[in-house]
């Protein structure tokens, strides 16, 4: 069988929120995550960060301040507190099991701006081939002292080309950079597809759409904003499908990725055809 790939955003995405609002950004006294967030744009913009390395920094920072610096075990559990999207559990198994029906091998990926500490204990973790996403490098006393990968939205293209080549490690810049033919790459852009939230995956989501891949914008369902968002990106020719984030089984997001797995399986099924005359 073929492999294909869903790569997908966490926040927002596959739960309702970003992931540090559940219960990290309130465990330091924040009624209002909005607060934090705030925080975040006055520190990026007054010292011109990153607003991922911004918002990493100033975590730790505040944990510091309160006396309780930021250690491995305070993401334990922290990832059960996470709200998924309706149908996100067994999502995995019924979309792997129809890409069997086409003749592909599914592989998930997760590609985030997010937590991994937070991300690598939800429930739905070990769905995932690969988890990359920002996380801290703790000393020899568990505790963080500074980011040991930042993942921000124009460096979540690199992951997409590891998957492409399956130079899945991190550490593996050499063969991520060696010259392999687009028919000889494991997993082809035109068999993944890019499932995200908003403006900040758009390069992602074009660099597959472009490359002949299909990219989904997806919404929260009660949030007008977030529907507007994707609307825009349709408008705007970013992406190719969007649809409410309901995972459920029949849902508009299901049809349509069983739809471009259908498309998929024909289209690998053709090009073997091609390759035996």
């Amino acid at each position: 069988m073929k492999k294909a790939a869903v790569l997908y955003d966490f926040d927002k995405t596959l739960c309702d929120k970003d992931m540090q609002e559940y219960s990290l950004i309130p465990s330091l006294g924040y009624e209002d995550a909005g607060e934090f967030w705030k925080e975040v744009i006055a520190l990026t913009k007054g010292n011109r960060m990153d607003s991922i390395s911004a918002y990493l920094y100033l975590l730790q920072k505040k944990y510091a301040e309160s006396g309780k610096p930021l250690r491995r075990e305070d993401f334990e559990g922290l990832g059960e507190k996470i709200r998924l999207y309706d149908g996100v559990t067994d999502w995995f198994g019924r979309i792997n099991e129809y890409g069997r029906l086409n003749g592909l091998e599914m592989e998930h990926y997760v590609i985030s701006s997010g937590m991994g500490e937070i991300i690598e204990r939800t429930p739905i973790a070990k769905e995932f081939t690969r988890i990359y996403a920002c996380r801290y490098y703790y000393n020899e006393n568990g505790i963080a002292e500074w980011p040991a990968m930042i993942v921000n939205y124009t460096t979540k293209t690199q992951y997409i080309f590891r998957i492409n080549k399956q130079v899945l490690d991190v550490n593996d810049d050499e063969d991520l950079n060696a010259w392999i033919p687009h028919n000889e790459r494991p997993i082809p852009f035109e068999r993944m597809i890019y499932i995200a939230d908003g403006i900040t995956d758009v390069p992602c989501m074009r660099l597959v759409k472009e490359y002949g891949g299909k990219s989904i914008a997806v919404y929260h369902p009660q949030k007008d904003k977030a529907k507007n968002t994707a609307q825009r990106l349709i408008k705007e020719g970013r992406v190719d499908f969007m649809s409410a984030a309901d995972y459920r089984e029949g849902s508009d997001l299901e049809r349509i990725v069983k739809r471009i797995l259908d498309h998929m399986g024909s289209d690998a099924r053709m090009k073997e055809m091609e390759g035996l005359r």
